[in-house]
């Protein structure tokens, strides 16, 4: 599978702020939190934001028009002066765009478009329409963070965006966020608690194998399934798939029904490996775990197919910034996951 890469990112750039999902980030209870994530790609990254027309519309709004969201996506990759979108948020019903979305549009202007959660469905837009696009942090999340950005994914952010240098090797997160805050004015000065993170932890394999990466949050990818967005069974091919699990915290044994599904479907035997998301503060760690010895090794008996857990994307915190289409190493003998080429040209 090869994918366009857009063009890097530079300081100065013009980039669009877009509400796909929810749109709460126009909410008045919570324009004060989209204020900060906006500062934060102005001052620490160099970049002029504009938001689109509904960007921050309301989460009432946006909800009732699917078309207006998806028209703000079309007007974001035309205007060739944006050299970026950045999603406010996810969600979970972006899915309803689809009826709305010229594909044309998106092959014919690639561009970085980074988003994680609910925007799993523009990546795939993005993926049937031949380009690359980025599993990375949200503006209401991550670049909203309380006091400061994290260094972790401030760092992902820039080697990924901003350079045509090979991504390279990806060590685990020294630390991880545990502490829920709720997203109230009153507690923006209130940095979240953390602790010690665990290494990468290898399920099973033996071996380094390589492959172009494609997932996604593994709830919203179940909305996709049997509509023109779903990819035909060759895209995984010698594919390094990575799966994350959302802040709803799905019970283990969905999980294990939703993984059993992409064996049935001949999915996993493609694959040349698999990486697992920290889940959301670290719930049903261990459940997921033994549901996916259960089905992957037990059930499809691929006894030597490399699994890396306690990968520090989606919705953990701090997290990395993945480039949909590139090439991937798991490297089992070393415990290692790395990015062989950039993200972008």
């Amino acid at each position: 599978m090869k994918l366009i890469k857009p063009n890097k990112l530079n300081p100065g750039d013009k980039v669009a702020t877009i509400s796909l999902g929810w749109g709460g980030a126009g909410d008045s209870d919570m324009l004060w939190r989209y204020g900060i994530g906006k500062k934060r790609l102005q001052e620490e990254f160099g970049l002029e934001v504009i938001e689109m027309p509904h960007t921050l519309s309301g989460s009432n709004y946006i909800y009732e028009h699917p078309e207006k969201r998806a028209a703000d996506l079309m007007i974001a990759f035309k205007d060739p002066s944006i050299k970026g979108i950045f999603t406010c948020i996810g969600g979970y019903e972006s899915v309803r765009m689809l009826p709305y979305i010229d594909f044309d549009v998106i092959k014919n202007n690639p561009k970085v478009f980074i988003g994680y959660s609910d925007n799993t469905i523009t990546h795939f837009m993005c993926l049937k329409a031949g380009i690359s696009s980025f599993y990375g942090p949200s503006i209401l999340a991550e670049f909203a963070e309380n006091v400061e950005m994290l260094d972790y994914t401030k760092y992902w952010v820039r080697k990924t965006l901003f350079s045509t240098e090979p991504i390279g090797s990806i060590e685990p997160a020294k630390e991880w966020v545990n502490q829920y805050l709720p997203w109230e004015e009153s507690n923006k000065h209130i940095k979240r608690s953390v602790e010690n993170n665990t290494s990468y932890e290898l399920l099973q394999g033996s071996e380094k194998v390589q492959g172009h990466l494609i997932g996604g949050c593994i709830e919203v990818l179940e909305m996709m399934k049997g509509t023109e967005l779903w990819p035909d069974l060759k895209t995984f091919d010698d594919a390094i798939l990575f799966f994350e699990t959302s802040e709803d915290k799905p019970d283990p044994n969905y999980f294990e029904y939703w993984l059993r599904n992409y064996g049935t479907m001949g999915i996993i035997q493609k694959a040349k490996g698999i990486i697992f998301g920290k889940p959301y503060f670290n719930v049903y760690y261990e459940d997921y775990k033994k549901a996916i010895l259960k089905v992957i090794r037990d059930e499809l008996k691929l006894t030597d197919l490399p699994i890396l857990c306690n990968v520090n994307f989606g919705h953990a915190s701090p997290i990395i910034t993945i480039p949909y289409g590139a090439l991937a190493e798991i490297d089992c003998i070393n415990k290692q996951f790395s990015i062989l080429e950039s993200g972008v040209i």
